[in-house]
């Protein structure tokens, strides 16, 4: 485990919520003090955290025949209130300012509106201000949801270059088999170069949260991949983020590969944001996917598919239809269509906006 100054800590909602679905403030309260304790020690913190469906229910009892969405967006929208007001009673308690963030998946969709979250995170980090990031679960809906707050935080700490991500859950870690299995042992490492681990994994979700834990390795690979090392834990353990801090945490870790551009990291989770296609030849494939990456030029190019302007997100396919990576277009698909195949063009994509998939 590597030394961490800037970390992005999820608390999921099986860590915070009883088993009768009610808010867990006794944990809450633990865990507060304990990020706390990581303050002192010099880092820098930002929370994302579940729990605000669990705070609404505890409050306001709805009719059983509610439409299930209209539920959750009630319960969401007035438990964020409560969620976030005891987080700032709790941490007030240590002299510590919280401040809330609440994103949509829209706001990483476009690079300018991301870079002006991230200067709002950064601001807040450097007057000592704690940010906690939620999902502004009262106006998303199907489509622009996230995975969950897993998906939500490992583009958080991509966006603010975190160097480690740590999921709380209420298992240790990824195991062998089922958790409750006593035959099941616990993964304590995950490299690159290690078989598919999610072999192991059982889809099954968590009764209160969204995702589970596969969403969760998904998530953790994509993060290691562009240099964050990631830590999934018990949250329930009595002294999770101390065992953390002096490195005797039993929990799965994930090495991190060398870190990534910062522009990458964002293209890295565009996957679900992209507005148009663009399918490439051979020559340009064996360009793209080489050791010296280049940038895609027209003449590269056979198809464009959608209608995209200058800075939106691209799906780059081979000629077989198979996903080759992502990039941020250099002009609009009206003057992309004008220069395909055309020699002596200015890339579509520059190679310092290309993010190419890891295809061992």
């Amino acid at each position: 485990m590597l030394d961490s100054k800037l970390l992005v800590i999820k608390i999921g909602s099986n860590v915070l919520t009883q088993e009768n679905g009610l808010p867990d403030l006794e944990r809450m309260e633990k865990l507060v003090a304990q990020i706390q304790h990581l303050t002192s020690l010099g880092k820098k913190i930002v929370l994302v955290s579940s729990g605000a469906v669990a705070f609404g229910r505890q409050a306001i009892p709805l009719p059983e025949k509610l439409n299930p969405v209209i539920k959750k967006q009630i319960w969401a929208s007035t438990g964020q209130i409560r969620l976030i007001n005891q987080y700032q009673n709790f941490f007030e308690k240590h002299k510590q300012h919280v401040a809330q963030i609440l994103v949509t998946k829209e706001d990483f969709r476009d690079r300018k509106h991301f870079l002006n979250m991230k200067n709002c995170v950064q601001a807040l980090l450097s007057q000592g201000i704690l940010p906690i990031i939620n999902e502004n679960d009262t106006v998303t809906i199907t489509e622009l949801m996230f995975t969950d707050n897993d998906e939500l935080a490992s583009l958080a700490a991509a966006m603010i270059n975190a160097d480690t991500m740590m999921l709380l859950t209420n298992v240790d870690g990824i195991f062998t088999g089922n958790p409750s299995d006593p035959s099941s042992e616990l993964i304590e490492k995950v490299s690159s170069s290690m078989p598919e681990v999610s072999n192991y994994i059982s889809a099954s979700k968590s009764s209160f949260g969204r995702g589970g834990m596969l969403t969760k390795y998904a998530m953790a690979k994509k993060s290691a991949d562009l240099g964050i090392q990631v830590i999934i834990a018990n949250g329930k353990r009595e002294n999770v983020l101390g065992e953390f801090a002096d490195k005797s945490l039993r929990c799965t870790w994930f090495e991190p590969q060398k870190a990534k551009h910062g522009a990458k990291k964002w293209l890295a989770h565009g996957e679900q944001y992209y507005v148009g296609e663009v399918t490439i030849n051979e020559g340009a494939k064996s360009s793209l996917t080489a050791e010296v990456i280049r940038s895609l030029l027209p003449i590269g190019i056979i198809k464009l598919e959608g209608e995209f302007s200058k800075g939106d997100i691209l799906l780059i396919r081979d000629e077989s239809g198979h996903k080759i990576g992502l990039g941020r277009a250099e002009y609009s698909s009206k003057v992309a269509n004008d220069r395909i195949g055309q020699k002596n063009q200015k890339a579509l994509i520059h190679y310092d906006y290309l993010y190419i998939f890891d295809h061992d």
